[in-house]
């Protein structure tokens, strides 16, 4: 249960959550430990007020009076101080409640509302504080305070309010929790469903792509991947049957043969000797492209990159092709200046132009041409390929270099693949831009790789 996503990320949301409402009750006692010290330093500011009026009523009536210093304690009281006076003997001259009983009814009753939830609590005790004047100790004051009613109410309020907020929040915490941990891992639990049953075989199976986030782009990520998939099984599949058909015709024809030769009915002369090798070199064509795709898929680690400089590379390939060209009555031009160098590998950059230009001439009728050109830019070299051959359909661009994807009959739809690998072993790519009817262009890219080059 616990090796569940989902259940992690509730847990983690709800930890967080809880460290969150728990920050409110630190917060809390803050709060009332600083209400508390402003309270006591209020009532410590109220003390020498009562102490300063005592001193100056026992300078004026140069000792102590006791129906004067009534006034004194009825005041402290007020001020939420209950009291004792006591002279330089420590002799209690009056307190709180002798000072009360000095008080008529109506006044007494005003003063007890004024009190009223006023109380002192039971740990609370007496605080002496000594009275001087002119430097000469006078007696002592003692003093507790009277702790209002009010601040009680307020902290329990303010208790019962935090509890309430932490419980409406802290539910809808979880709530939300819930909810964004089913949303957070949905996607991945719909990516772990797809991927399974991909490896099961169903190559059709895509998630549901929500937002642009890294879910979002795992899961367009997932899809792309599972339509090269499916398209590279369908290929597979193609090919499987293509080289079937491709081989069950020479091998056929050489059956066949030999089972006449066997039986005498057909002669075993130079002519069907020459058949029977005819058949076999058709055998090697098909193995051997399925071969050169292997090898090109591996070139990146097998490249023995040089210093090449492009216009006699060319014009070497381009003279392999003219014997072809003028029987087909196709004029090839190549325009490349005298300076380009690229540091490639020769062989299998000869590959690359040679399939293209190869490709390029099948295509194209009496009468047109293909054109070979080559030039750079800051950073790369391009070699481009352009004809005006049948073109290619719109709809088999995007796949002209998946592997076994044939837009004509004849091959096995492996050349422009074996390019393609070829290309971005370099490092480089391959462009494509055809109209059908018109003609193609094959565009190739090559790093310059630090290669001291001049235009």
């Amino acid at each position: 249960m616990l090796k569940s996503l989902w259940i992690k990320f509730l847990m983690l949301l709800v930890i967080i959550a809880a460290i969150a409402l728990s920050s409110a009750f630190v917060l809390r006692e803050f709060m009332i430990h600083d209400f508390r010290k402003y309270l006591e330093g209020e009532m410590e500011d109220r003390i020498y007020w009562v102490i300063a009026d005592i001193e100056r009523t026992y300078e004026k009536y140069a000792g102590w009076r006791e129906d004067v210093i009534v006034e004194d304690t009825i005041w402290a009281l007020m001020l939420g101080l209950e009291v004792k006076i006591k002279d330089a003997n420590d002799k209690v001259i009056i307190d709180s409640e002798k000072a009360v009983n000095t008080l008529t009814p109506s006044v007494k009753r005003r003063l007890s509302a004024i009190l009223q939830g006023r109380s002192a609590e039971a740990d609370n005790i007496f605080q002496p504080y000594p009275l001087f004047l002119n430097g000469k100790e006078i007696g002592s004051l003692e003093v507790r305070f009277l702790k209002p009613r009010k601040e009680n109410i307020f902290i329990a309020r303010s208790n019962t309010f935090l509890l309430i907020s932490l419980l409406i929040i802290g539910a809808v915490a979880i709530l939300l929790s819930v909810l964004f941990s089913k949303k957070l891992t949905n996607p991945i639990r719909n990516l772990d469903s797809a991927t399974e049953a991909i490896m099961e075989g169903n190559l059709k199976r895509r998630v549901d792509v929500s937002g642009s986030d890294e879910i979002g782009r795992l899961s367009e990520t997932f899809n792309k991947m599972a339509q090269k998939l499916e398209l590279q099984e369908s290929l597979r599949r193609k090919l499987i049957s293509n080289v079937a058909h491709e081989l069950r015709t020479p091998l056929g024809a050489m059956r066949s043969e030999m089972e006449g030769i066997m039986d005498d009915i057909v002669p075993l002369d130079k002519k069907q000797i020459q058949s029977l090798y005819e058949e076999t070199g058709r055998l090697k064509h098909i193995l051997e492209g399925i071969e050169d795709l292997a090898q090109a898929e591996a070139s990146s680690l097998m490249l023995e990159k040089q210093p090449v400089k492009l216009k006699p590379f060319l014009i070497h390939i381009v003279e392999r092709f003219s014997s072809l060209s003028r029987d087909k009555g196709i004029s090839i031009e190549l325009e490349c200046p005298d300076t380009i160098m690229i540091n490639a590998d020769p062989e299998k950059l000869s590959q690359v132009v040679i399939n293209l230009l190869s490709n390029s001439l099948k295509a194209t009728e009496t009468g047109g041409y293909v054109r070979v050109k080559a030039g750079r830019s800051a950073a790369e070299v391009f070699m481009e390929v352009k004809d005006t051959g049948t073109g290619i359909k719109q709809e088999d661009l995007p796949f002209v270099f998946e592997r076994f994807y044939k837009v004509s009959e004849g091959g096995l739809g492996l050349g422009l693949t074996i390019v393609k690998e070829l290309v971005e072993a370099h490092g480089g790519r391959i462009d494509v831009k055809s109209e059908f009817g018109k003609g193609s262009t094959f565009t190739v890219f090559i790093p310059l790789n630090d290669v001291h080059n001049s235009s």
